[in-house]
């Protein structure tokens, strides 16, 4: 006979229900709790796991900063100022980005952002026009900006793309509001991310070796007792991109010293992985 009490699960869930309003009603809680009251929800199949993962990622956000996530200067995939349009067209179908930063001199001055459609608007009209009479204005941010204020500011100005600068206002690498819904929404995983490594250097065999793109060439060196230059580029991705002169794609080879570099994975944005065979 019943005495009248609620089912043995309604204690929990009112429970459940009084922490989320305390929370929302502003009353103090920490993030750890937050995330157990949302941990719960989803255990509860108030919130399924594709949405308290991208809670999860709104919150990591808040704590993140560019620098974090930039890509590169080294990686970067950049059209001079004084280009012709014409000159440039191959570059832009080869890489298929919807924006370039133009730099002056090197890949420290950014000068302005080329907008894809406005290459193809203007070269319509006047291929002898140069990148600098059609380049935008760029959008400089500090390696230090949170990425939830990055996003804020890229939904209120409609952009798209920041130049990450450095404590001397030179450029450090890039951001594309892309990237910060990545941390959000999380990675596309493809065929090739189970090889991906974590460490920088990985070794597979008595002289093989997978390395992630982002080796600084300073550690590289030190590691393999090398003196590969690092003057212009920062990382072993950057190298092998000024050596072949193009953004490489898979299964391409280069060969500096007595070092064989392969590239294992790449996008159209930069690489990822490589193989290295020492002779």
């Amino acid at each position: 006979m019943s005495d009248g009490n609620p089912p043995s699960s309604q204690p929990h869930q009112k429970s459940l229900i009084e922490r989320i309003g305390h929370f929302l009603s502003g009353e103090p809680q920490d993030q750890e709790d937050l995330l157990e009251i949302l941990r719960e929800s989803q255990e509860k199949h108030l919130l399924d796991s594709d949405a308290l993962s991208m809670m999860e990622g709104v919150m990591h956000v808040a704590e993140m900063r560019v620098r974090d996530i930039m890509i590169p200067r080294s990686q970067m995939v950049v059209v001079p100022r004084e280009a012709e349009l014409e000159t440039i067209f191959p570059l832009v179908v080869e890489f298929a980005h919807s924006r370039f930063p133009v730099i002056e001199e090197d890949r420290s001055k950014v000068v302005g952002i080329l907008l894809a459609k406005d290459l193809l608007a203007h070269a319509l009209r006047d291929k002898s026009l140069k990148v600098e009479d059609v380049m935008r204005p760029v959008n400089l941010v500090p390696e230090s900006k949170r990425l939830n204020v990055l996003l804020k500011e890229f939904r209120t100005e409609r952009n798209h793309m920041a130049i990450v600068v450095d404590e001397y206002g030179n450029a450090a690498g890039l951001v594309t509001i892309e990237d910060v819904l990545e941390q959000i929404v999380g990675k596309i995983e493809d065929e090739h991310d189970d090889d991906e490594v974590q460490e920088f250097i990985s070794q597979r065999g008595e002289k093989e070796f997978i390395l992630n793109a982002l080796t600084p060439i300073e550690e590289f060196n030190e590691y393999f007792s090398a003196d590969l230059e690092d003057d212009e580029y920062d990382t072993i991705g950057g190298l092998i991109v000024q050596r072949l002169e193009h953004f490489p794609k898979k299964g391409e080879k280069v060969e500096i010293g007595d070092f064989g570099f392969e590239v294992l994975r790449a996008d159209n944005r930069r690489v990822h992985l490589l193989k290295l065979k020492i002779k």
